[in-house]
């Protein structure tokens, strides 16, 4: 049983609380029987499963509807949770949500009636397609071109390393539209997945199987009511969704490593060596130690970036890099102790701490890499002086 102390702190409302209860309850009851070899098929088992239990609601906020914004400590809770019984189950709903953020955050009246009741229903999957293969978390550097052409807008080039990449029904599409040079010449748009000129170039497997792909838009056609933000606004709309949902990411990696820490506790307890139980050896007993504390400072730095984000604060960007950097980088110390305390059955395939430490690597690299993370926190450190 995970701890569940830290819900006592004060970054929670008892509604927090309640929602951490109910779905460690339903996930406990929910999330077995996935098949994790048929990846495509898995998530959108996920997600239909997702949408039973009604978390989807979380994860696609609409202000006309629901009255309120979406909440990134409830967001950072359910992917913990997620992430801590089954790793593709958390990127399901992560996608949800972050595939949708712009439209939640941006989008016009239309838009938003149009598709977030498909995603928070779970009839529509959403992509988030930023990645290029020359601007990776270099995002000002963007080359997909969007050209104007009367009422409508035409695309040109490609996106990697989508996820959802092959099952998405739409994408969230930052490209080129030359208002200005750089980050200042950049817009969004909803590209549904069917449109012409837009296709699945090629699909990408990792070490953690996800449903990843390179797409290409050659001469692929939207209107204008396509544009979601204004014109020159793709930079800044694609830097508010992931100060959003980069704490969440925090979060996944914070569920990793719970487990991690779980499964070592059961372990060093019930193994004996020596004629002992494993837990006797004090070297043992320092990773042990080394484990918790690392689970218990990324979880005050994952909760303190979401509680400043629903406080109103505008911009987390330095809280949400800490917590990002912090809690990836330290779930793979964590997990990597896990499978170095079982022994054998740590490298064995299918063992749960090995799907951990595979699942973990990703994370130190998607939505900025930890080497990004440092940059973004040096320069808000020192623009703070």
């Amino acid at each position: 049983m995970a701890d569940t102390s830290y819900l006592d702190w004060p970054f929670f409302e008892d509604r927090h609380r309640e929602l951490a209860a109910r779905l460690d309850a339903w996930a406990a009851a929910n999330l077995d029987g996935i098949d994790h070899h048929d990846v495509d098929g898995a998530c959108r088992d996920l997600v239909a499963r997702l949408n039973d239990g009604g978390w989807l609601k979380h994860a696609a906020i609409d202000p006309d509807i629901d009255g309120a914004k979406l909440d990134v400590r409830s967001l950072c809770l359910i992917r913990e949770t997620l992430a801590r019984y089954d790793g593709l189950a958390d990127f399901a709903f992560a996608m949800q949500g972050l595939g949708s953020g712009a439209i939640s955050l941006f989008g016009t009246r239309a838009q938003r009636a149009e598709i977030l009741p498909k995603v928070r229903s779970g009839k529509a999957i959403a992509a988030f397609a930023l990645t290029e293969p020359q601007s990776g978390s270099d995002v000002a550097n963007i080359a997909l071109e969007a050209r104007a052409d009367g009422s409508d807008f035409v695309l040109n080039g490609e996106k990697t390393w989508i996820s959802n990449g092959g099952i998405a029904d739409f994408y969230c599409v930052f490209a080129r539209t030359g208002e200005a040079p750089g980050a200042k010449g950049l817009s969004a748009f909803l590209v549904p997945a069917n449109t012409p000129g837009l296709s699945i170039a090629e699909r990408l497997e990792t070490i953690a199987p996800h449903p990843l792909a390179r797409l290409k838009f050659s001469d692929c056609r939207v209107p204008a009511t396509a544009l979601i933000g204004l014109p020159g606004e793709g930079f800044k709309i694609a830097m508010s969704v992931l100060d959003v949902f980069r704490s969440t990411v925090a979060a996944a990696a914070l569920g990793f490593a719970r487990r991690a820490l779980d499964e070592t506790i059961n372990r060093v307890q019930s193994r004996e060596l020596f004629g002992a139980p494993l837990f006797d050896l004090q070297m043992v007993q320092g990773h042990v130690a080394d484990m918790a504390l690392d689970v218990d400072a990324s979880a005050l730095l994952v909760y303190r970036a979401a509680w400043l984000k629903d406080s109103g604060a505008s911009r987390v960007s330095r809280e949400a890099a800490m917590a990002k950097l912090y809690s990836t980088d330290h779930a793979q110390t964590v997990i990597d102790k896990a499978v170095q305390i079982h022994g054998g059955d740590g490298v064995r395939s299918g063992h749960i701490v090995e799907t951990l430490y595979r699942e973990i690597r990703a994370l130190r690299i998607y939505e900025g890499a930890s080497d990004v993370q440092k940059i973004i926190i040096a320069r808000q450190t020192l623009a703070q002086k």
